[in-house]
């Protein structure tokens, strides 16, 4: 069967690492891809958002299954777009992506089926959402409404910084139409962790859970980011933490979602904070994260075209999801400066080194220029590697990270570091 991957970063370098392992796929494609996607899938220069574009490439090369990798084409509904004409697609429907796609219907979807979450207002109103602030206080979250890239969530530890905050949203419209509404949120005290689970619209199986690092800076220091690394199991969510997760938040928001006339399939991301009272869902994305997504398909065991087509056949209940044992951890390298301005184009070296010693280098911000790989983004690789336990994955990877160097790169030296107070 032939194959497109819809996307260019580090998630979806690691879906076209995945797909390639299947026996079934003869033919893939990844639009538009990077230098990395380069060695393992045929790039085609098509924007993620040229969704007219992305389905006549399809119709003409005889694409069996399309995977979309990032969100802005399912908020655009490349997912309904797909089917109607009559083309198999993976991914949620353009209202099932809103789920990802506003802030305030995820919070209203949470409010109305009892899915445990902080408390919140939501405002069209600067004025009013500065004057409710100082009425509750600090320390709140203001986030803008619609998609921002990761970085629409601004946590405000005191006032003026949350007040900063829904200024920069909704009057200096730093994320366009997307701060158009802003949520304040409540303020959740925890740990972090993200819960990804495959969905047909009924059935739901978690996979492995996993945590992300999304401070710039090492200790979660400095802003906010899409992301500098993630680990795959997360000790901090255990054991007994699973059936409670299942029952009180992936069911009853898939179920909800059905009820509202936006039946979910594909992949439902769940980020938690698991607080004093239990986990809380912070917020959900409608696909893969990015980099947990590096973390943890490395340990799927079952071939990902197998999963994709039951979820689209509807019959995901009759999978049986397999996992390796071993401990993921990837780091990213990003470009100095990131997530503010950066150069580009600058060469890098060492990515040879790096896989020869067992890591696994997914490519995100990338290209090709003058036969050398260079760097086009923010996060630029997610550098990954396996091992018996956490601590010995962690050795394995910053071995690698070791290996690879440009001018000015810049990578948290303590991913993983967290789950280690939970392992003791």
């Amino acid at each position: 069967m032939k194959v497109l991957v819809v996307g260019g970063g580090g998630r979806e370098h690691t879906m076209v690492w995945k797909i390639k392992q299947s026996p079934r796929v003869t033919g893939l494609y990844c639009a538009p891809g990077n230098a990395g996607i380069a060695r393992d899938a045929q790039c085609v220069n098509i924007g993620v958002e040229d969704v007219d574009g992305l389905l006549k490439f399809a119709q003409d090369n005889g694409i069996d299954l399309t995977v979309v990798g990032p969100e802005a084409p399912l908020t655009l509904g490349i997912v309904d777009k797909f089917r109607a004409a009559g083309l198999r697609i993976f991914g949620a429907s353009q209202k099932a992506a809103e789920l990802e796609g506003s802030k305030v219907l995820a919070k209203k979807i949470m409010a109305k089926y009892n899915i445990p979450t902080a408390g919140y207002a939501d405002f069209t109103d600067a004025a009013e959402a500065i004057a409710y602030i100082k009425q509750t206080g600090a320390p709140c979250v203001v986030k803008a409404d619609g998609l921002a890239a990761g970085k629409g969530v601004i946590v405000g530890m005191d006032e003026q910084t949350a007040i900063d905050a829904v200024k920069m949203i909704m009057e200096d419209r730093v994320f366009g139409e997307s701060g158009n509404r802003v949520v304040v949120e409540e303020y959740l005290e925890g740990e972090e962790v993200s819960i990804l689970a495959f969905t047909d619209g009924t059935n739901v199986i978690p996979m492995v859970s996993s945590q992300d690092h999304k401070r710039v800076f090492d200790n979660d220091e400095g802003p906010n980011t899409g992301g500098m690394g993630a680990y795959s199991p997360a000790p901090v969510y255990t054991k007994e933490m699973e059936p409670f997760v299942f029952e009180q938040i992936l069911k009853p928001t898939v179920d909800g979602m059905k009820t509202e006339g936006r039946e979910y399939e594909g992949v439902l991301y769940a980020g938690l904070m698991i607080t004093k009272q239990g986990p809380k869902v912070l917020e959900y994305n409608a696909r893969f994260g990015d980099p947990e997504t590096q973390a943890v398909l490395t340990r799927l065991e079952t071939d990902l075209v197998d999963i994709m087509e039951a979820i689209i056949d509807k019959r995901l209940a009759a999978m049986d999801i397999k996992w390796h044992d071993e401990a993921a951890v990837c780091v990213v390298m990003a470009s100095g400066g990131y997530p503010g301005s950066y150069e580009k184009g600058l060469a890098i070296s060492g990515l040879d080194e790096a896989e020869a010693i067992g890591a696994t280098v997914f490519h995100a911000g990338t290209a090709f220029k003058d036969g050398r790989v260079v760097n086009t983004g923010g996060r630029v690789l997610g550098v990954t590697a396996l091992g018996k336990t956490i601590p010995e994955a962690i050795d394995n990877v910053y071995r690698a990270v070791d290996k690879v160097t440009w001018e000015g790169v810049h990578y948290r030296k303590d991913i993983g570091k967290k789950a280690m107070k939970h392992l003791k």
